[in-house]
C-alpha cells in the first residue's frame, strides 16, 4: 500500500535481525544453511539514518527501507529518500559488516535515463547466477523513476559489480501513468526480483488493466535487457480489489510462498499463496494468513524462512501495522500460523541471516 510508512519519527531503524538460512531467497535449488561471515547479535530500534533536521526534507522524510545480507555476509540497506529537490532523488546505499550494529553510506543509485528521480519503492537483490553479461553477486537495485509532480511511473532496474559502489542503468521493465494509488489511474508499484531457472523474475503491482482496480503481475527476462510478456499472478474478479506488495521465498519441500496484501476489498490484509511453479500463482488458491490468536497481519508483507525451528524450518511473515511477526513451522499450513512480540513500532521488514 502506498504510503505504508515501515519508519518512525523521521527516523529509519533496524529491529532485532532474525536468524535464518541464505543470503538470498527465491533462487531454484531447495534452501541450505551457509557459512555465518558476519557476527550477528540481538539488539531492537538501532537507527541506520536520520534526516538531518530543519534542512528542507519532505514528510515522510524517509520510508519503505529494504535491506538484505549479500554472500559475504555484510549487509546493505536502501529506501525512499524525500531529501530536497533539486537535485533529483536517490536511493542511498549503506552498508554494515558487523551484522547490523554499525552502518556507513558507500553509494547511491541515481536516476541516469528519465531526469526524474528514483522516488519509490526500491527493491535489492543479489544475483545468484549470471544473468546475460552480468555474473553470479551482481547486485541489483530496481526501483520506481517517477517525476516531482508524480505523472508517471517506470520501473527500472539498475546494477552494481562492486559491492554497491557505483551503479549501471540496464533496462525498463514497465511503464505507467500518475503515481497515485486510485482505482481508474495506471500506475505501476512496489517491484520485487528472484531468480528461478535461468530467469530473473520481476514481480510489481500493476493498475493498467482496465478489468481490475490493481492486480499482481511478473515478467521474465534472460538476459537483463529484454523482459517478456507480462504474465498474472492475483488478478480478482472484484474490480475493487487491490491486491500488492509482493513478496516471495522458497520453502524446503521446494514449493514457493507468495505473500501480498488485499487492499480494497479486505483492509490491505495479508493473504498468502503456495506453488512449485512461482510462474504460475494465477493457479495456486488464495489463503487469509490469521494467527493462532486470530490476528490477521495488515498491508506490507515481507517473508523469509528460516532453518530454525524443526525439521521444515520456519516462515517468517512480517507486517507494516503490526509489531508482531507470525511464524508458520509447517510449511505454510494455514492453521499452524503463531504470532511473537518484537520490540519494535511496527515488524515491517525481517532481515535473512545466515
Amino acid at each position: 500500500m502506498r504510503l505504508q510508512s515501515l519508519l518512525w519519527g523521521g527516523l529509519l531503524g533496524l529491529s532485532t535481525v532474525l536468524a535464518a538460512p541464505t543470503a538470498n531467497s527465491g533462487v531454484q535449488e531447495p534452501p541450505s544453511q551457509v557459512k555465518r561471515a558476519v557476527p550477528t547479535s540481538t539488539f531492537s530500534n538501532n537507527v541506520i539514518f536520520s534526516p538531518p533536521s530543519n534542512a528542507g526534507w519532505t514528510d515522510p522524510r524517509v520510508l519503505y527501507a529494504r535491506a538484505i545480507q549479500l554472500s559475504d555476509g555484510s549487509l546493505l540497506s536502501t529506501w525512499e529518500n524525500y531529501s530536497p529537490e533539486p537535485p533529483l532523488v536517490y536511493f542511498p546505499i549503506y552498508r554494515s559488516t558487523d551484522g547490523g550494529v554499525k552502518w556507513t553510506q558507500i553509494g547511491k543509485v541515481q536516476d541516469t535515463v528519465n531526469n526524474w528521480g528514483l522516488r519509490y519503492q526500491p527493491d535489492l537483490y543479489e544475483l545468484p547466477r549470471a544473468i546475460g553479461k552480468w555474473p553470479k553477486g551482481t547486485i541489483l537495485a530496481t526501483g520506481n523513476s517517477i517525476p516531482t509532480d508524480l505523472s508517471k511511473t517506470k520501473i527500472d532496474v539498475y546494477a552494481s559489480t562492486d559491492g554497491g559502489k557505483t551503479w549501471t542503468f540496464t533496462s525498463s521493465i514497465a511503464s505507467g501513468g500518475e503515481a497515485r494509488p486510485n482505482n481508474g489511474l495506471t500506475p505501476v508499484w512496489e517491484p520485487h526480483m528472484m531468480v528461478y531457472k535461468e530467469k530473473l523474475v520481476c514481480y510489481y503491482a500493476d493498475q493498467r488493466d482496465p478489468k481490475h482496480g490493481q492486480k499482481l503481475s511478473h515478467q521474465t527476462t534472460t538476459d537483463l535487457v529484454s523482459w517478456s510478456a507480462l504474465v498474472n499472478d492475483v488478478a480478482d474478479s472484484n474490480y475493487n480489489a487491490r491486491p500488492g506488495m509482493p513478496g516471495i521465498t522458497l520453502l524446503p519441500n521446494g514449493q514457493y510462498i507468495f505473500v501480498y496484501e488485499t487492499c480494497g476489498t479486505d483492509g490491505c490484509r495479508v493473504h498468502y499463496r503456495l506453488s512449485a511453479d512461482p510462474l504460475n500463482f494465477a493457479a495456486a488458491k488464495d489463503i487469509a494468513l490469521v494467527s493462532n490468536k486470530g490476528t490477521r497481519p495488515v498491508s506490507s508483507p515481507t517473508v523469509v524462512w528460516s532453518s530454525v525451528g524443526g525439521a521444515n524450518g520456519s516462515i517468517i511473515v512480517s507486517a507494516g501495522s503490526q509489531s508482531q511477526i507470525f511464524v508458520n513451522k509447517n510449511l505454510g499450513a494455514e492453521n499452524s500460523w503463531v504470532e511473537f512480540a518484537t520490540p519494535q513500532p511496527n515488524a515491517r521488514l525481517s532481515i535473512h541471516t545466515p
